[in-house]
């Protein structure tokens, strides 16, 4: 285990927790691993500060990395709200007041609290992650992007589009780079030093790369449940491959780009809970906080489970009894709020028991709902430890 995480570690004794219900946990994140369905499985469990778990099954290690996915929306999103903490991001403005060529198309009218709550109106927007490097392909891009339906009509959830503009924003607002500001006002002050979204060259060897496993269910396995099939969007296998490649790992990805291990998530949601570093230092304010956890979608559902998405700024909130349908078990809490990654990564923090979940796996499950039982299967049994 590295140097800078042992500084984190507690037994579960020391914050409350039943050993043997964290040995049931641990033996339910490596049962596909046994079973031969995937390669590696990596898993953080934490609370209040301290890192009570963190084992790797398979062929990783406690130092291997892996990418995140759309776990990141929540790294990115937490950014966002340490500039409107300082007073320098309104989510009421237009995009337009801070990134003018963002304007085109009738993109215009598009309110900055729109980008985090994926109701922006283009989630199929073009944008290679390399474009980033490049100022003017980056901006020409925003003007070029057309939206597919009115501004605020409805939720469909934006992949990678609309985190690409808070990017922008961030990089406007702070003066520095997305990467740079994430490393100063992020990482470093939680001590969390492999919390990479844009990963340096020399840690690319600790990555595992990414892989797919199991067969793909068909539209006749949709039916007999009653779900209509998923729409093809920008998440296909090759661009989850394409992450193996250094020049994607580069790029600091906004929407997906994040590459760590579970123990970096299990702690980054600890300091989301509290708002504090490990050092007691203030990172977010209890005000900013409570901003991002509200619940900013009323009326909102998601297209495809017809649920209320439960929606606060870049965050998703547990909520009511269809919580496991947003990402989390049935044990946790209203409270609970995070963000999950393709391919069966989970994230989350529960303010009401200060339990904190990182797990990552490097092959993602072609079978969607086999992917989401196991999710709810750890995250209840994670969320349990916060119990009597």
């Amino acid at each position: 285990m590295r140097d800078e995480i042992t500084a984190f570690s507690a037994s579960a004794a020391d914050v409350g927790v039943d050993a043997d219900k964290v040995a049931s946990l641990l033996d339910r994140a490596r049962r596909e691993v046994d079973e031969g369905l995937l390669p590696c499985a990596q898993i953080a469990l934490a609370r209040h500060g301290k890192l009570i778990a963190f084992e790797t099954f398979g062929e990783a290690d406690n130092d291997s990395l892996f990418c995140i996915f759309s776990a990141t929306k929540a790294i990115t999103s937490a950014a966002a709200w340490l500039l409107i903490q300082d007073g320098k991001l309104n989510i009421d403005d237009r995009v337009v007041s801070v990134v003018p060529e963002f304007a085109g198309n009738d993109k215009g009218n598009i309110t900055i609290d729109r980008l985090f709550t994926h109701t922006a109106g283009f989630p199929s927007a073009p944008f290679r992650p390399t474009d980033w490097f490049d100022k003017a392909r980056r901006l020409q891009r925003f003007a070029d992007w057309r939206l597919n339906w009115p501004v605020g009509e409805k939720f469909e959830y934006h992949p990678t589009s609309s985190m690409w503009v808070i990017a922008e924003l961030i990089e406007r607002l702070s003066g520095d780079t997305f990467d740079g500001f994430i490393r100063r006002r992020i990482a470093e002050p939680l001590g969390l030093p492999d919390l990479w979204v844009g990963l340096p060259d020399s840690e690319h060897p600790r990555v595992i790369d990414c892989s797919h496993t199991g067969d793909p269910m068909t539209a006749e396995d949709y039916a007999r449940l009653g779900l209509p099939v998923p729409p093809v969007t920008e998440v296909t296998e090759d661009a989850i491959l394409s992450f193996n490649t250094p020049e994607v790992r580069r790029v600091p990805i906004a929407g997906g780009g994040g590459i760590m291990s579970a123990a970096e998530i299990a702690l980054f949601y600890q300091a989301l809970i509290t708002g504090r570093s490990a050092a007691g230092d203030v990172i977010w304010t209890t005000d900013t906080l409570d901003m991002a956890r509200q619940v900013r979608t009323d009326g909102y559902v998601d297209p495809l489970s017809g649920i209320p998405v439960n929606r606060g700024l870049g965050i998703v909130i547990a909520g009511d009894e269809r919580r496991n349908l947003r990402g989390f078990g049935h044990s946790n809490t209203a409270s609970a709020f995070g963000h999950g990654g393709a391919g069966g990564q989970i994230a989350w923090g529960d303010p009401d028991t200060g339990i904190s979940l990182g797990y990552c796996t490097s092959a993602h499950d072609r079978n969607p709902m086999r992917m989401g039982r196991r999710g709810i299967s750890i995250s209840n049994k994670a969320a349990d430890c916060g119990t009597d």
